[in-house]
């Protein structure tokens, strides 16, 4: 494990400070949980930004799905008879 050091504002570290009083925990945990988060948040953005670029391909190579199809489908869950994913 390495060893970083952060100079941390006034208005964060005195929070910081009295919300690592209240849950017991030291300030490098919570530090570590905000940077855990704030990866895990900025992979998602890019896994969501990625699946927006193939959407739009689909759109612009007329890769389509019905709309009537999806609606259809829709309707369907959690019914007896629901329906298969449409398909392109």
């Amino acid at each position: 494990m390495s060893v970083t050091s952060v100079r941390l504002q006034p208005e964060i570290e005195n929070p910081l400070e009295q919300l690592a009083t209240k849950l017991d925990r030291s300030k490098n945990y919570l530090i570590n949980q905000a940077i855990k988060e704030f990866i895990a948040r900025r992979a998602v953005d890019e896994t969501r930004w990625n699946e927006t670029l193939e959407a739009l391909d689909s759109v612009k190579s007329n890769k389509l799905i019905d709309e009537h199809n999806v609606n259809e489908w829709l309707e369907s869950w959690g019914s007896e008879k629901e329906l298969n994913l449409p398909k392109i």
